[in-house]
């Protein structure tokens, strides 16, 4: 028979292992965040390979990310004791979450970073600098949009580590209001990244988008606010086309450089989505040879 001692023995072992893995990742991630600086954002800007206001665009606010890291980091260190156990990780948590707004600002910026960075490393010295750099020990073969990322991927990793600790904590210990409350707050928080992490998406696509005709149907793409998807699809005749599905309209476009900057050259009409018909084709089935004609047809023209 199991004693009650073992049990909370082994909790207290379990939950020790997982407020261990929440240090130890923000560790890592503080070392990532300084290499990217380091080795990538340093040299590219000392041998222009690219100028300081792309690497800005591209990189963001990355460089002020390793300090707010440190900060939790050193504040779980302040409160493990001789034998290596954590206690009262809520109230830590819950003064630290609030600092994440910043990466409200750091998740809207991704759009365009990514958007940036594949245009400029079609060009040789960019492309040349980041296969080197995927090449060396130091990236462990990860490409450079990889290292960007680790914030985002971070952030959502907290729920699911804060839940974990809940889940190997008493109900009647004085931690678990504080970790469940800290649960809550983190969701709420990410739920309100993403959102704005979406808008500013859709914003950033509806300013690129270029018209040829003043009949374009501008006003529904105007009126978006949610980009629910796009992606690169062929036409009959074999021409890709970019298509994005805004909430209102389905806008069909020719990716395009303007000014070294990419654009998408709107063709043909943007077709609203209540004209909008789709036939949902079964799996392995292809007609016109992959083409979107018979995906996507206006209600119009049938």
């Amino acid at each position: 028979m199991i004693s009650i001692h073992s049990v909370v023995y082994m909790t207290n072992i379990i939950l020790t292992q997982v407020i261990f893995e929440l240090m130890q990742g923000e560790h890592m991630l503080i070392e990532d965040l300084n290499l990217v600086k380091k080795n990538y954002y340093e040299p590219m800007l000392k041998l222009a390979i690219m100028s300081e206001e792309e690497l800005n665009q591209i990189f963001g606010i990355l460089d002020s990310l390793p300090a707010l890291h440190q900060d939790l980091l050193d504040r779980l260190l302040k409160l493990r004791r001789e034998d290596g156990t954590v206690n009262l990780v809520g109230p830590a948590m819950l003064e630290w979450i609030p600092h994440l707004q910043s990466y409200k600002t750091y998740c809207c910026n991704q759009v365009s970073a990514k958007t940036l960075l594949d245009h400029k490393r079609r060009g040789q010295a960019v492309h040349n600098f980041l296969q080197l750099c995927q090449e060396s020990a130091f990236s462990r073969k990860l490409d450079v949009w990889s290292f960007l990322d680790l914030p985002r991927s971070r952030l959502v990793k907290y729920p699911l580590l804060l839940k974990e600790i809940l889940k190997h904590t008493m109900v009647d210990h004085p931690d678990h209001g504080p970790l469940s409350q800290a649960v809550n707050v983190i969701q709420t928080m990410i739920s309100q990244i993403n959102s704005k992490a979406g808008e500013a998406e859709c914003e950033y696509y509806k300013k690129r988008l270029s018209y040829l005709y003043e009949n374009q149907n501008e006003e529904d793409v105007s009126r978006s606010r949610i980009l629910h998807c796009h992606g690169e699809l062929k036409n009959n005749k074999g021409q890709r086309l970019h298509v994005f599905l805004f909430e209102s309209v389905l806008v069909l476009t020719r990716l395009v450089t303007h000014n070294d900057q990419p654009q998408f050259q709107v063709y043909r009409q943007p077709i609203p989505l209540p004209e909008l018909v789709l036939e949902d084709l079964p799996d392995g089935e292809v007609r016109v040879g992959g083409s979107i004609r018979g995906a996507f047809t206006a209600a119009s023209e049938r």
